[in-house]
């Protein structure tokens, strides 16, 4: 899927699981062909799949895309623009903690 494709993508389902003071842990789930939406972290982050595939991104700099394995945990830091989006056949599902600090 292209950029151009963004306005006619469902949007990824975002459940925010976790929210103090230090950490904000947010589940996300994605039905086939969603997206997050364009976005930047403010704060550094670990991405923990649950389930396994491929994950499209899209930035600044062009597309990417990221193989993800369930339970294989991964870290970026804050400041990011991207959108992350998911053209597989059945659900995706990862779960993201931020780090206030």
């Amino acid at each position: 899927m292209a950029t151009s494709d963004f306005a006619s993508r469902p949007s990824a389902t975002p459940t925010v699981q976790v929210e103090n003071e230090r950490f904000i842990v947010t589940e996300w789930r994605f039905a086939p062909g969603a997206q997050t939406g364009w976005h930047r972290h403010a704060h550094d982050y670990v991405v923990v799949p649950m389930t396994t595939g491929t994950l499209l991104l899209e930035t600044v700099d062009g597309e990417a895309t990221a193989n993800l394995v369930a339970g294989s945990a991964y870290a970026r830091h804050a400041g990011v623009e991207h959108n992350v989006i998911y053209p597989g056949d059945d659900e995706f599902v990862f779960v993201e903690i931020e780090a206030k600090g």
